[in-house]
């Protein structure tokens, strides 16, 4: 009842997996993954338990391929499941039971194992793989485009209905916390990928690093603009009297729309803020 691809990138050492299914909520059942260890799609009656399972033996050091042997092994609906695993090296592997409903299959290449059943055909699973070793970019921008293309290729054989995207890298979380790199559900909607990948955008706004090359000064032109800006969304209400209740503005701005990842020392602006302010509306 779903389609899904579980990739790696060796330089950034991160995991991932992106899926669409005509289900709802499909991002708390498919996806499960952890830095240094691996990732794990569990679909078609999924069982869920495949997921902390494999990442355990995963962490053990086991290959993606033994431990698919090992999770499917005991399982007497093992037939009903579809899985794909990448294992901590990057190795993939997918499997898919013979009573999954057609189109049902996966395939595997580097770094990566794609694979859906109740398709409209293999075309969808043959459009991941060719779309996510085509691409470059970042590894959640190579999910994204593989799970779009799949669905341009055919998709779920019933519609859309869910999606999700799962990226995970060592101290990637918010604040470094957690290695919850990015994790964005769409858990009901009627075009869940292209959602998906909007909502993929923002995040990177509000919590990517912020360029080097994008980082001004605020003086000059740009001064003027935070300023209006300012004064439109209502964090000032006259000229400031001097930089530091600029300051002082500006920063409550950024702590109120959520912008802690891109704030700079003072007296400076990540221009991708700047472009933001001026196409905020005010409330």
């Amino acid at each position: 009842m779903t389609f899904s691809i579980v990739g790696f990138d060796p330089e950034e050492k991160e995991w991932g997996i992106a899926v669409q299914s005509k289900f709802l909520g499909v991002g708390a059942v498919v996806p499960f993954a952890k830095a240094g260890v691996g990732a794990v799609a569990t679909q078609s009656y999924a069982n869920t338990a495949y997921g902390p399972q494999a990442l355990e033996l995963m962490a053990e050091g086991k290959s993606a391929s033994e431990v698919m042997e090992l999770i499917t092994k005991d399982d007497l609906d093992k037939e009903m499941r579809q899985v794909g695993l990448i294992d901590a090296s990057g190795q993939p592997a997918t499997f898919t039971g013979t009573y999954c409903y057609d189109w049902a299959g996966g395939m595997t290449g580097e770094h990566f194992a794609a694979q859906g059943n109740i398709l409209v055909g293999e075309n969808t699973v043959k459009a991941m793989a060719d779309t996510f070793t085509s691409t470059q970019g970042s590894l959640a921008k190579r999910l994204l485009a593989a799970l779009d293309a799949g669905q341009e290729a055919g998709g779920d054989s019933r519609g859309q209905q869910s999606a999700a995207l799962l990226v995970v890298k060592e101290k990637g979380g918010y604040g470094g916390y957690n290695d919850r790199y990015i994790d964005l559900r769409v858990d009901d909607h009627q075009q869940p990928i292209k959602e998906l990948i909007r909502l993929y955008g923002m995040q990177q706004l509000y919590f990517a690093p912020s360029k080097p090359e994008n980082i001004v000064a605020i003086e000059g032109e740009v001064r003027e603009e935070v300023i209006k800006h300012l004064q439109r969304l209502g964090y000032l209400k006259a000229q400031p009297a001097n930089g530091e209740e600029l300051h002082k503005a500006f920063t409550a701005y950024l702590h109120t729309e959520n912008f802690e990842e891109r704030e700079q020392e003072a007296g400076k602006i990540d221009l991708d803020v700047l472009e933001f302010m001026k196409n905020q509306k005010s409330g």
